[in-house]
């Protein structure tokens, strides 16, 4: 017997996903209730088969749908229960064995579990600029977590190795095809043009990598495409609770009694499948342990894929360091790399609800290969990921929110942040311009004129004049003396504007994931503004459109905690680049002062 179905809501499905567009009211069949993530497959009334999330659908033979036209509330079953996709057997590696051998610091193997990077277009903030709602539109299914980084392309989660995340398989099965084709982007060692614009190389992933992907996906938890999977859970809350207090500066997270940091450091190139493949290892130290575990490029965007998933709704998650193909084993490459590694991971580590999860910590401080076998499979199957990692946000002692002061929070942070992302780009397109002028143009004409001092000394000797030769000395020390500030000139930019470009090209990357998570806020807002509507239509009760407000209340809570962190971390961050940024003008300043007063003491005061 066909097992009918109604659609309560309109679904729209994405090209390339094998998903099927639906819409309110229509009958469809059900083919197979077994997909799982939270889908089934369903056939419509003109002979189309696809995927349809389960949540979307009413099954009549469970609660038949009313002649009066009152649907059944929104049941968010799915999350009771997830049982992750298989991968397709087109998309299986073919293993191969080697020997465990062991070392330390243990490096852990890995399966290939990052979907494709997607890209948002030029500008991150142009979803603001679009619609008013945060490019949300009535269509829940519209745009994944109400912004538009959620457009995958067409092969996005079929392609080989970026799948479902799959269990650890073994050592000897790793994913060969990131050894030679993960990095992707050629890096230039200084500040090249195009490291300040939109499509640098100091982004990670193409157009505009610094902002982040939050897709509807078949990933547990992301099986919907907005917050209604939040606002409007039934599920109880799983997973470590994250307390938000309220403080001197309003809303801020709880913060540990200990600041953890790490280290990265001791490169070193490394090889398997007996020398065809070659990689670089960084030696990772937590402060916590001070016991060092060696991690790939490719580990660390492992790290990144799963942070993004947890926390990527509620605190900005930036990209990792650009990849690149060439020059990989390069000595100023690595150097480069591993700068900025450490300052993503000090990043991580400031930040306490981060660097306090599971995740994280099994990646600074797994004991051995089991340890982190097991922690890796439990962070691949955790279910409290996407909208819902808000479920686990509590605000202690802090009154709700009305929907009017929820919107002015996120629209206050809207506004500040777009102005500080175009402020950080200011900065460094001027400080690109002055690099390229101290290591071009102007050293050029320090020696020049250091020369034209030379050359006037070389035509004064010919004079042969015996009482000029302290003047023609003295010039030809002047003359030197320029040649050497042309070449301090050109080595400052590395000793100063260097720290405030990695400064700001940080921010750069971190402002561009705003527009994704305020996205998601302004979404929630617009689910709640739709309420009485649902009511009225009986999809929802009274007591749920509360809970939808108490909710969003909550998930401002969880904005203003990570603003006020972003805020604190800013006027840290740039007091301390700033002080070290002047501290080295002093220096050079004064280096070239002194340069000047030792030529100035050659010539004999008259």
């Amino acid at each position: 017997m066909e097992t009918k179905a109604q659609v309560l809501y309109d679904f729209t499905a994405e090209p390339g996903n094998n998903e099927l567009s639906v819409g309110e009211g229509e009958t469809i069949t059900i083919t197979n209730q077994n997909v799982g993530g939270g889908w089934i497959e369903a056939k419509n009334s003109r002979g189309e088969v696809g995927l349809v999330p389960e949540d979307y659908i009413e099954i009549k033979q469970a609660q038949p749908f009313t002649s009066g036209g009152n649907a059944a509330s929104l049941d968010l079953s799915l999350f009771d229960s997830h049982i992750p996709t298989p991968a397709p057997a087109s998309t299986a590696q073919v293993d191969v064995a080697q020997p465990e051998t062991p070392v330390t610091p243990v490096t852990p193997g890995f399966s290939s579990t990052s979907p494709d990077e997607t890209s948002n277009g030029n500008d991150p903030w142009a979803v603001f600029d679009n619609n008013a709602s945060g490019g949300v539109s009535n269509n829940w299914a519209a745009q994944p977590e109400g912004t538009e980084t959620g457009k995958t392309s067409s092969n996005a989660w079929h392609s080989g190795g970026h799948g479902h995340p799959q269990a650890y398989q073994g050592p000897g099965a790793e994913d060969d095809e990131w050894d030679e084709e993960w990095d992707d982007v050629k890096s230039s060692g200084g500040y090249a043009e195009s490291d300040a614009g939109e499509g640098g190389a100091i982004n990670r992933g193409g157009a505009h990598g610094s902002s982040m992907k939050i897709a509807l996906n078949k990933f547990p938890g992301f099986s919907k495409s907005g917050p209604e999977v939040f606002l409007l859970s039934k599920q109880p809350a799983k997973g470590t609770k994250l307390p938000v207090y309220g403080g001197e500066v309003g809303p801020v997270w709880a913060y540990p009694d200990y600041q953890l940091d790490c280290v990265v450091a001791d490169p070193k190139k490394g090889s398997k499948m007996y020398g065809l493949k070659s990689y670089i290892e960084y030696q990772v130290t937590p402060t916590t342990t001070n016991k060092p575990v060696n991690h790939r490029y490719k580990h660390f965007d492992w790290l990144y894929e799963r942070l993004l998933d947890k926390f990527g709704s509620a605190i900005p998650i930036p990209c990792l360091p650009d990849k690149q193909v060439t020059g990989r084993f390069e000595e100023e490459f690595i150097k480069m790399r591993m700068e900025r590694l450490q300052g993503w991971m000090s990043r991580m580590c400031r930040h306490p609800v981060i660097s306090s999860s599971e995740v994280f910590q099994l990646f600074i401080s797994y004991k051995d290969e089991k340890d982190w076998k097991t922690g890796k499979r439990k962070a691949e199957k955790d279910e409290t990921v996407g909208v819902m990692i808000f479920s686990t946000i509590e605000p202690e002692g802090l009154p709700d929110l009305d929907l009017i002061e929820v919107e002015q929070k996120c629209e206050q942070f809207n506004r500040f942040t777009r102005a500080m992302d175009d402020g950080v780009k200011d900065l460094l397109t001027v400080g690109n311009e002055h690099w390229k002028r101290c290591t071009g143009p102007l050293p050029k004409e320090y020696q020049r004129i250091g020369k034209a001092f030379q050359n006037l000394s070389s035509v004064f000797t010919s004079s042969g004049y015996e009482g000029e030769a302290a003047l023609t000395d003295a010039l030809t020390a002047a003359g030197k003396t320029y040649e050497d500030i042309a070449q301090m000139v050109a080595e400052q930019p590395k000793k100063d504007l260097h720290f405030l470009m990695e400064t700001n090209n940080e921010y750069k990357g971190l402002l561009g994931c705003f527009p994704d998570t305020i996205g998601v806020h302004k979404a929630a807002i617009e689910k709640v503004k739709e309420a009485d509507k649902l009511v009225a239509t009986s999809k929802i009760t009274p007591s749920e459109k509360t809970t939808m407000s108490k909710r969003a209340s909550t998930m401002s809570y969880a904005l203003q905690a990570e603003m006020n962190h972003f805020h604190s971390n800013r006027i840290y961050d740039y007091n301390r680049v700033m002080q070290q940024y002047l501290e080295q003008q002093v220096k050079f300043y004064e280096m070239i002062a002194e340069k000047l007063r030792h030529a100035h003491s050659q010539f004999t005061t008259m």
